[in-house]
């Protein structure tokens, strides 16, 4: 009997949390090591390629983001495009939930795989009937 292997998909908040080594960095290292010793599946929306190059652009500069993607994509993950699968899928999402659409593809994403979502974004908890979560620690919010 194959053993079916646990699909995890990072959110761009994951993913960001890994390069700028914030809390929960080292949760995402597990994954990592797990998935290269083949415990695990991970996978990363080509949307969240594109949110971690536009918010390094934002943050910092196009340098800095070319060689976050390039950090990526050596990483034990496979990158997914979106597809016509998702239409409806990510188009209901966004309908439904006050989430950005980048949150919406990614939550789609999960969906489809029928895998457990890695994230740092408290937008995914209204999901948590539809998809598994795994959140990591959030930021502290600023008190007023």
């Amino acid at each position: 009997m194959i053993k079916k292997l646990q699909r995890i998909v990072l959110d761009t908040s994951a993913i960001l949390t890994l390069l700028k080594s914030e809390a929960g960095a080292d949760r995402i290292e597990e994954l990592l090591v797990e998935s290269s010793n083949a415990k695990h599946e991970l996978y990363v929306s080509i949307v969240s390629m594109m949110e971690v190059f536009y918010t390094s652009c934002y943050e910092r500069s196009e340098e800095l983001a070319r060689e976050r993607l390039e950090i990526i994509r050596e990483l034990p993950l496979t990158v997914v495009a979106l597809t016509d699968d998702e239409i409806e899928t990510v188009g209901t999402l966004k309908s439904k939930y006050k989430m950005s659409f980048a949150d919406c593809c990614v939550a789609g994403l999960a969906l489809r795989l029928g895998a457990t979502l890695v994230h740092k974004d408290p937008e995914f908890e209204q999901l948590k009937d539809r998809v598994v979560v795994e959140a990591l620690p959030y930021k502290a919010s600023i008190q007023k």
